[in-house]
C-alpha cells in the first residue's frame, strides 16, 4: 500500500523545499515518488496532510548508549574535568540496569525520529540491543591510554572488542587527545594506513586540553596525579591539542571531530593545510551542560566543512533528541537557516557513516524515514517545535 504525506513544506535535503508538496512511501518505507503541490494526481490516493515541515529521519552522529544509566546523575556546569570524575565515579552499575537503561534510550531515540546513530562503546553490552533495534547503528569501539608503554596492549584489546561486535557496522577509534598517547595514535595510523576505518575523536571540549598540549599546565596535571598516572614523558607541544594530533592521523581516514567547544580559527586553518578528511560534530546541549557554552559554529560554516549533530549521552544531556540539538543551535545562532540545520541532522551524518544511499534525504528509492516538525514559523524553529515520527 502506498501512503501519501503532505505538509506546509517538505525539506528533501536533495533539492529546494517543496511548499505543500507530497511524498509517497510504500509499505517497506521506500520513497516511491515526490511531487510538487500541482503535480500530484488526486486519483493516486488520499493524502495525509500535516501542519509543519516534513524532513528525513535524523542521524545522531555521536552518542554514548552505555552511559544511559547516568540520566540525571551528574549536575550541570561542572566543567569537563569535574564531569569526567563524576562519570568515572558513577559509571559502574549492575549490568542488568545498564542494559535496561540502554534499551529505554534506544526506544526513545526511535520515537524522536532518529534512524541512525554513531555510538561510542567500550564494552560489548550494547550489541544485542543494536542487533534488535529498528535504528541503524555504527559502533565506535573506543580505546584510551595515555601511558606509551601500554599502547600496544590497549590497541590489541580494542581490536578484540571490535571483533565481538561482528557482523555489526563497527570501527576502532580513540577517545581524546588528553587520554591517548602519541604511541597509540601511531599504532592507529600504521594499522589503518591502507584500509578504511571511521574515526571519532572527542576534541577540545575544554580549554584545559589546550593548556596541557601548549604548556603542560592546567587542571589535567592534577587530574593525572590524582589517578596515579605519570606523564613525565609528555612534552609540551607549544600548540593546541588539535594541531598536535592531526599530523598523527592517517591521511585517507574519515575523521569526526566531536564537540570542538574550544577550537580556534588557527586550528581550522591548520587542519586545512594537512588535508585530512575531517567532519565536525556538535553536541550543543552537552556543551551547555558541561561547559556552559557553545562552539563558534559559524566559524566552521565559513570553511565549507561537513557538519553533523549529536546528542552525546544522558550523562550530559536531559534528552536524546536531535530536534532539541537543532533548537539549541538556532537559539545560539538564529541566523543559521532551518534547511542548513536539517542537512546537518540528516544527510551530512549519513554521508560520514557511508549510509547515504539509504538515509539522509528524501529521494526516490531511499528509505530515510520521515519526520514531521511542528510549530515552524516562517521556516524557523520555535520553543514549541516538536517532532513526530511519520514512518
Amino acid at each position: 500500500m502506498i501512503r501519501n504525506f503532505s505538509a506546509d513544506y517538505i525539506i528533501t535535503v536533495a533539492g529546494e523545499p517543496l511548499k505543500n508538496g507530497v511524498v509517497s512511501v510504500n509499505d517497506e518505507g521506500e520513497i516511491v515518488n515526490i511531487y510538487n503541490a500541482d503535480d500530484f494526481d488526486t486519483n493516486s490516493g488520499e493524502v495525509e496532510k500535516h501542519s509543519g515541515v516534513i524532513v528525513p529521519g535524523f542521524v545522531n552522529s555521536h552518542c554514548h548508549l552505555e552511559l544511559s544509566h547516568l540520566e540525571g546523575v551528574i549536575p550541570k556546569g561542572l566543567k569537563l574535568i569535574a564531569f569526567i570524575r563524576e562519570v568515572l565515579k558513577n559509571r559502574k552499575a549492575d549490568e542488568s540496569r545498564i542494559i535496561e537503561c540502554m534499551e529505554k534510550a534506544d526506544k526513545l531515540m526511535y520515537q524522536n525520529g532518529i534512524v541512525a546513530v554513531g555510538d561510542i562503546s567500550s564494552t560489548n553490552l550494547s550489541k544485542n540491543i543494536k542487533e534488535k533495534s529498528s535504528i541503524y547503528y555504527h559502533t565506535y569501539v573506543e580505546v584510551l591510554g595515555f601511558d606509551p608503554e601500554k599502547a600496544e596492549d590497549v590497541f590489541n584489546k580494542g581490536l578484540e572488542l571490535k571483533n565481538e561486535f561482528y557482523p555489526l557496522s563497527t570501527s576502532l577509534t580513540m577517545h581524546a587527545p588528553y587520554s591517548v598517547s602519541k604511541e597509540l595514535f601511531k599504532l592507529f595510523k600504521n594499522y589503518y594506513a591502507d584500509q578504511t576505518n571511521l574515526l571519532s575523536l572527542h576534541n577540545q571540549e575544554s580549554e584545559e586540553e589546550n593548556k596541557l598540549y601548549r604548556y603542560k599546565t592546567g587542571e589535567f596535571i592534577d587530574f593525572y596525579e590524582s589517578m596515579d598516572i605519570s606523564i613525565d614523558y609528555f612534552k609540551p607541544q607549544a600548540r593546541n591539542s588539535l594541531q598536535s594530533v592531526i599530523p598523527l592521523l592517517a591521511k585517507d581516514q574519515k575523521i569526526l571531530m566531536v564537540h570542538n567547544t574550544f577550537t580556534s580559527l588557527k586550528d581550522l586553518y591548520f587542519v586545512g593545510r594537512f588535508g585530512r578528511d575531517v567532519s565536525w560534530c556538535f553536541c550543543p546541549n552537552a556543551n551547555l551542560h558541561i561547559e556552559g557554552r557553545l562552539p563558534k559554529i559559524p566559524m566552521f560554516m565559513s570553511h565549507d566543512f561537513n557538519i553533523t549533530l549529536g546528542t552525546d549521552s544522558f550523562a550530559s544531556n536531559d534528552q536524546l533528541d536531535i530536534l532539541a540539538e537543532m533548537k539549541a543551535v538556532a537559539t545560539g545562532f538564529p541566523t543559521i537557516p532551518l534547511e542548513t540545520l536539517i542537512q546537518w541532522s540528516t544527510l551530512n551524518g549519513a554521508k560520514f557513516l557511508g549510509i547515504d544511499q539509504d538515509f539522509g534525504s528524501i529521494e526516490k528509492g531511499k528509505k530515510p524515514g520521515l519526520n514531521l516538525i511542528s510549530n515552524v514559523k516562517a521556516m524557523k524553529l520555535s520553543p514549541q517545535s516538536g517532532v513526530q515520527k511519520l514512518i
